[in-house]
């Protein structure tokens, strides 16, 4: 099998479970919890660097919203069996970046990973986000050539993959879409405060040996969990947000 073959063949493999593949790395840092410790045996300082890790996540949950909040139906899509598009996305965040979504990913994977405050799951948690999303970008980027052919190959050579170029700004074809930013991000939003509050009992736990609720968090937990059932409802039960 060529190689270019083989990048393809395991990339839509990844692709297709891209969205629960990570969880995976959940295990690895909850399993470091054991030798868990406050900074400078301060709380104070642990809620202040929880907190900064809990922006580092919504920045990257506001990239995806920004992201798919102007862009068409039948693009953009959370598909699992291969990727798929109507028309290329070059305005807005595509126009700055070719996987805006993925590089909000980064953001969010990586709120948990820094919240550890351990060098090495960093280092680790880099090394397969690249090698990882390599291949599905490598995968999907083949589809869009194919797809699209002079159009996209004209639009990938100005624009970076990966690290955004802020002079290529082209202002976006459609309108922001509320509605379409409730509805496909409200999971993700959700899952960030649910998997950082979950790390914060677990922490609070390992250095007090009881199980304590913070106020400020719980307080989060509470509100997201309000938050996320009554989108939940209006997406499910309703056409309000279609």
């Amino acid at each position: 099998m060529l190689l270019a073959e083989k990048f393809q063949k395991s990339g839509l493999f990844l692709f297709k479970w891209r969205s629960y593949a990570p969880l995976i790395f959940f295990l690895v840092i909850f399993a470091s919890f054991e030798h868990f410790h406050y900074p400078f045996q301060s709380h104070n300082l642990d809620l202040i660097w929880e907190l900064f890790c809990l922006c580092i996540g919504a920045s990257g949950t506001a990239l995806r919203v920004l992201t798919v909040a102007f862009v068409p139906a039948s693009t953009s899509g959370r598909g699992t069996i291969r990727p798929s598009a109507s028309r290329l996305n070059t305005t807005g965040m595509y126009s700055l970046v070719r996987n805006p979504l993925y590089l909000g990913n980064f953001f969010v994977y990586a709120a948990p990973v820094l919240f550890m405050r351990i060098w090495w799951i960093l280092l680790i948690f880099i090394l397969a986000f690249i090698l990882y999303y390599e291949r599905i970008i490598f995968a999907e980027e083949t589809f869009l050539r194919e797809r699209f052919g002079e159009e996209y190959s004209s639009w990938a050579s100005k624009t970076p993959a990966f690290f955004p170029r802020l002079r290529n700004w082209t202002k976006p074809d459609l309108p922001f879409s509320w509605k379409i930013a409730l509805s496909k991000e409200y999971h993700g939003a959700y899952g960030l405060i649910s998997s950082l509050f979950l790390m914060e009992l677990a922490s609070d736990f390992c250095v007090n040996k009881e199980l304590k609720f913070d106020l400020v968090w719980t307080s989060f937990f509470i509100s997201g969990t309000f938050f996320y059932m009554i989108i939940r409802f209006l997406v499910k039960k309703t056409s309000f947000l279609k």
